[in-house]
């Protein structure tokens, strides 16, 4: 364990949970809410203005590390005041690669109901994994969840009981549910893709919920497009076209929905592999791709242009990168210069390198301050800051320190570094105000709210049962 100068570590039982050092104060209570991955249904990773954490009083952080029986290689979500286990509380729910759900006090890092699929024995500890953070109904009583048997489990926000479990997937050892589940407009938005080793068969599809009953409103399939609902995968000639990337399915300012495909192939009429498609808002229908012209380069290399999702800038700008290393600045009114969807590929409107010139596996960050719109990408290698002018992106800064999915909230930008340090930056210049120690991760990404840090450890693909989960609060 790796301790910092702003760390109190309190010591307990791993799978019970931690309670606070004596003394502790009261968080401040400033945020509120952060419901899903990316903060907001658009995943701008943007959270709230204000957190009760500033750059003056990051130097009185508290730490406590909150063991787990399970690794959560996600992001947690949060709930402000809800009643759980008898009490009003402040809880973060995480969801572990084996599809533990677990729900912990926010204050006491104490460990308030477990839920676990009952598929649960028949994958722990193998390859079957998920990295999906789970998502909070509008109505804060129910979370959405999902297991590596396929399935996706509405939970009492209260007690962790199971009210439906849905299967998204016909063949759950194939496809994997990795991305982040989303809510919008009255439905559940879930993904699929595959494992490691591209083990065939298996496609790309975007589902949608009822969150009342569970029932599948729509499935659409990014290879053999033209078949309607949940496929067999055996029964498409192709495979691949995974949607894997954290964000998963990313909703507009219009209600449609965003999602980027890996390696696969792409006809322009039935297969769609590594391209950027656009659904209805109830995933019924595909309106519009851009598809690089690099496509079966890429495709051949096993260089997913899905390895992250497209980020909103503005309601008509989307910035979409990969593991090629290069940002590509894309019209929403006519992906690929034409509109529509069709065979025809290119169409963006700037291309530029990404920091350190890598790929990107994790989600950006778009922050919108004082009449500007910064987007924060961060790789393994570097992280950078650009800002959008006259229609176009313009670097700012760029520094040598790589991580996963930034956030920003409270007027500062949190990277967490895999290696084991979450560092917090000025947003504006790239200094880093602070480096908060923790253990070592893989796409754990941290929120920040109500005068607290929460940040999951641990690496999925170790296939281990236990992992971590940090909390540095005011006190």
């Amino acid at each position: 364990m790796r301790w910092g100068a702003l760390a109190l570590v309190c010591t307990g039982l791993a799978a019970a949970g931690v309670a606070w050092a004596a003394g502790a104060g009261d968080s401040a209570r400033i945020g509120g809410d952060w419901t899903r991955f990316g903060y907001d249904a658009g995943r701008s990773s943007s959270g709230p203005a204000a957190t009760g954490i500033t750059a003056a009083n990051l130097k009185n952080l508290r730490r406590i590390r909150v063991g787990l029986d399970g690794t959560a290689d996600s992001s947690p979500v949060y709930l402000r005041g809800v009643r759980v286990s008898g009490a009003t509380r402040d809880v973060f729910f995480v969801t572990t690669s084996y599809g533990k759900t677990i729900a912990v006090d926010a204050d006491r890092g104490r460990i308030l109901w477990r839920f676990t699929p009952s598929g649960y024995g028949s994958v722990a500890g193998s390859y079957q994994i998920t990295q999906s953070t789970p998502v909070a109904d509008p109505n804060r009583r129910y979370l959405y969840s999902v297991s590596p048997d396929g399935r996706v489990h509405k939970l009492s926000v209260a007690t962790g009981r199971q009210v439906w479990s849905t299967a998204i997937t016909r063949l759950s050892s194939r496809e994997k549910i990795a991305p982040s589940l989303n809510f919008a407009r009255g439905l559940v938005l879930a993904a699929t893709g595959g494992y490691i080793g591209d083990a065939p068969p298996y496609q790309g599809h975007v589902v949608a919920l009822n969150p009342v009953n569970g029932r599948i409103v729509n499935a659409w399939n990014s290879l053999c497009s033209e078949v309607r609902g949940l496929q067999t995968p055996a029964g498409c000639p192709e495979s691949g076209s995974a949607i894997w990337a954290r964000s998963g399915v990313v909703v507009d300012p219009a209600g449609r929905l965003l999602v980027a495909t890996g390696d696969g192939r792409f006809d322009g009429r039935r297969y769609w592999g590594d391209s950027v498609l656009m659904l209805s808002a109830n995933a019924g229908e595909l309106l519009q791709n851009w598809t690089p012209g690099s496509q079966s380069s890429l495709e051949s290399g096993d260089v997913d242009l899905g390895s992250t999702a497209p980020a909103l800038l503005t309601s008509t700008l989307a910035v979409q990168s990969g593991k090629d290393g290069k940002l590509r600045l894309l019209d929403l009114r006519k992906l690929n210069g034409h509109g529509g969807a069709s065979s025809q590929t290119g169409g963006e409107l700037q291309t530029l390198d990404t920091p350190g010139g890598s790929g990107l596996f994790s989600a950006p960050a778009v922050w919108r301050n004082r009449g500007q719109t910064w987007l924060f990408v961060s790789t393994f290698s570097a992280t950078g800051a650009y800002r959008v002018q006259g229609g176009r992106l313009h670097q700012v800064w760029e520094r040598g320190e790589g991580g996963t999915s930034p956030v920003v909230a409270g007027g500062l930008l949190y990277v967490y570094d895999p290696g084991g340090a979450l560092r917090v930056h000025d947003p504006r210049t790239g200094r880093v105000l602070a480096t908060l120690a923790a253990d070592t991760g893989h796409w754990n990404s941290p929120i920040v709210t109500d005068g607290r840090i929460a940040l999951p450890t641990g690496d999925a693909n170790d296939h281990g049962t236990t992992g971590a989960l940090y909390i540095w609060r005011l006190g």
